[in-house]
């Protein structure tokens, strides 16, 4: 089903993807998705084993760039050999 997700947001990346898509896809790759915090208004993708981390904002509609950037970040996790086995 995850991988069901990542594919259908890496095929339509324009689509009407919500923060709750967003952190079911993260929760089922092991990957940690912190809501705002501190009167932020951004979301913080992040992985103990990748260095970077993803900020998507909280408001709708979330736009195509951050939905392919996710894309990206969850396949990084994937190939790098760390995903959590749900």
């Amino acid at each position: 089903m995850a991988d069901d997700l990542l594919d259908r947001m890496r095929s339509n990346p324009a689509g009407d993807w919500t923060i709750s898509d967003i952190e079911r896809l993260c929760r089922s790759h092991g990957i940690d998705c912190r809501p705002p915090s501190g009167g932020g208004s951004h979301y913080k993708i992040a992985h103990a084993e990748i260095a970077d981390i993803l900020t998507i904002p909280a408001r709708r509609p979330i736009k195509p760039k951050y939905i392919r950037l996710l894309v990206s970040f969850v396949r990084l996790v994937i190939t790098s050999g760390v995903r959590r086995q749900t």
